[in-house]
């Protein structure tokens, strides 16, 4: 599956975005779909999960404030950011596969697809 990730950009702190990851080729459902991010000199971390299933999962960090959601009909992942700040600053990564296990959900390494992020920067 290939993955195009778009709706990155410049944002106050406080304010919204909403990032999409069209996805084409392989099936979209029964896919795992996440969201990652990577900070300037900072490892990748998990931002937020749909399980095949529907569960969805959240780091600490952006409970409350991130909303993931799919549409199958469109093969779309969103990403709905809201009250953004400063430490959210960071090149944004969709990914999914076929074959994560709960478990390993919020680790990278669990995907082999990914799309090619959109950086997101949140000025103070």
């Amino acid at each position: 599956v290939q993955l195009q990730a778009s709706g990155g950009g410049l944002v106050q702190a406080g304010g919204s975005l909403r990032l999409s990851c069209a996805a084409s080729g392989r099936t979209f459902s029964g896919y795992t779909w996440a969201w990652f991010r990577q900070a300037t000199g900072k490892e990748r971390e998990f931002v937020a999960g749909i399980w095949r299933s529907g569960n969805i999962f959240y780091a600490d960090s952006v409970k409350g404030r991130f909303t993931i959601s799919r549409d199958s009909a469109k093969s779309t992942l969103y990403l709905q950011m809201n009250s953004l700040k400063p430490e959210d600053t960071a090149l944004y990564y969709c990914t999914g596969s076929p074959s994560v296990i709960l478990s390993s959900l919020r680790v990278s390494s669990s995907y082999h697809s990914w799309g090619q992020g959109t950086q997101v920067t949140v000025s103070s």
